[in-house]
């Protein structure tokens, strides 16, 4: 497994708690639509939930056999420290392979049945509600982060998407092609390659069109920025019909379109562009004004440069987008730089 898909697979692990402790404390009508757009994303969401489950029976059978025998739980753990850790969704496949056994606890085996029942009809219910003409296109899903927040999804055709902080977007694939419309935000997506299956993103007026490659859509308030990773993308109006009015990037290039106007494509550092995908900020000789404006995609408190002067002042560094406080104390160290914290703002200012 890949650095890449254990990441995955570790946040799929986590949302998989997340949503196994909220189903116990029970679900809202909104929040039981919320968790049935999560469940259908992907079949490593099931994996994952079906496999919580059942470790969560193992669980409360092996308090109720232990009766408080502390002592004895530790001994028993000890004798396994010299197996090999697995994931969750391989156990859970183990399990289910030897179902017929006594291996599987009888409570984890049917609530494990009972889940796949209930994910099942969700799936039923929504698709043949929404799309009653049957499988050519499935029901539209739709993601999104609130400030601060990252997250990660694998579609349906195995396509990784990235979400930036205040970010949300709606996915809806048919067999003739793959639309995600971006409608605020940042997105990465490392596209699966389909060539019977075009990927496209449309962020307001601009779509970028793929086959198969890596690449990154922001949207700004007066433009949308495309980033290639890898792989060619081609940018152009969501309103053109015409491909030859599109403009072709290549690996390492990126694009700024305001409105229906591209400016010419640039050439920059990939990892620059997306290293908000390791939660940090990379500025190099970049004036004050833009690094406090991307931190304020982040924190609870905004940053305001109160003297004017201060703005055009160029900083360089690595900044994490989570330590708010490392750069407050990067910016004291200026000389000639005040900073004051209040209840809800954060003011830069000229001794």
């Amino acid at each position: 497994m890949s650095v890449s898909d254990e990441r995955v697979r570790n946040l799929i692990a986590q949302e998989a708690a997340d949503w196994f402790v909220a189903n116990r404390a029970g679900l809202t009508f909104k929040e039981r639509h919320t968790f049935a757009t999560w469940i259908n994303a992907s079949p490593l969401h099931v994996e994952e939930y079906l496999a919580l489950s059942a470790i969560a029976c193992d669980l409360r059978a092996a308090c109720e056999d232990s009766q408080g025998d502390l002592e004895g739980l530790v001994a028993r753990a000890r004798q396994d420290e010299v197996s090999p850790i697995q994931p969750l969704w391989q156990r859970l496949g183990e399990r289910v392979r030897g179902a017929g056994s006594n291996l599987w606890p009888a409570p984890a085996f049917a609530l494990a049945v009972f889940a796949l029942l209930s994910v099942g009809l969700m799936w039923w219910h929504r698709t043949s509600s929404e799309h009653p003409g049957g499988p050519d296109q499935i029901a539209a899903l739709h993601f999104e982060t609130a400030h601060g927040e990252q997250r990660t999804y694998r579609l349906a055709d195995h396509s990784l998407v990235h979400l930036n902080t205040d970010s949300a977007l709606t996915v809806r694939y048919d067999r003739k092609e793959r639309l995600v419309e971006l409608t605020s935000g940042e997105a990465e997506f490392a596209v699966a390659h389909e060539p019977g299956r075009p990927f496209r993103v449309v962020a307001g007026s601009v779509e970028a069109r793929v086959i198969g490659t890596e690449f990154d859509v922001r949207r700004a308030s007066d433009s949308t920025i495309v980033t290639v990773v890898e792989g060619r993308v081609a940018v152009g109006a969501s309103s053109s019909a015409n491909p030859s009015a599109f403009v072709q990037l290549a690996a390492g290039q990126q694009i700024r379109v305001a409105g229906d106007l591209p400016d010419p494509p640039l050439a920059v550092d990939p990892r620059k562009a997306t290293a908000w995908l390791h939660r940090q900020i990379v500025f190099e000789r970049e004036p004050l004004e833009r690094v406090a404006g991307e931190f304020n995609r982040y924190t609870a408190k905004p940053i305001e440069i109160t003297t004017p002067g201060l703005r055009n002042l160029e900083i360089s560094g690595v900044f994490a987008t989570d330590d708010t406080e490392a750069f407050l104390a990067f910016l004291r160290s200026l000389e000639g730089v005040r900073v004051e914290v209040t209840a809800t703002q954060i003011r830069v200012s000229q001794n």
